[in-house]
């Protein structure tokens, strides 16, 4: 039954039922094999319906044979040349920030501290006692 189809070779064969994990193809009047949903074409098949139809004639490639059960494992993906990606750049990461440390003897721009703040209240209570 499988002998005169090995792993690798291409062959024609035609849609003989689908299912929503795939197509069936028959090679021949005796054999038949399966086309994963994953092996239909590149990219992503939501529906096999959307790209075959039964009795359509496709070109498959031999994956596996399970000589026990008799299974085949087909691919039209595999016949088909892959489509060109564009090279699509990656997302740009923002740039770290360093850590900037203040030490105590840094006077902060824009603020007082509360112990500067605190000497110059003190110094214009004084005033305010001195001019009543």
């Amino acid at each position: 039954m499988t002998a005169k189809y090995e792993i690798g070779s291409v062959h024609t064969g035609k849609v003989t039922g689908i299912q929503p994990y795939g197509a069936f193809v028959a090679l021949d009047e005796e054999t038949q094999g399966l086309v994963h949903i994953s092996e239909i074409t590149h990219g992503f098949v939501k529906d096999v319906n959307e790209h075959l139809n039964v009795n359509d004639e496709v070109q498959v490639k031999v994956l596996s044979i399970d000589e026990k059960s008799g299974k085949i494992s087909l691919s039209i993906r595999a016949t088909q040349e892959a489509p060109v990606e564009e090279k699509k750049e990656a997302p740009k990461k923002p740039k770290k920030r360093q850590a900037t440390v203040k030490t105590e003897t840094e006077t902060p721009q824009g603020f007082n501290t509360l112990k500067d703040k605190l000497e110059e209240w003190i110094e214009q209570s004084k005033r305010e006692e001195v001019k009543k």
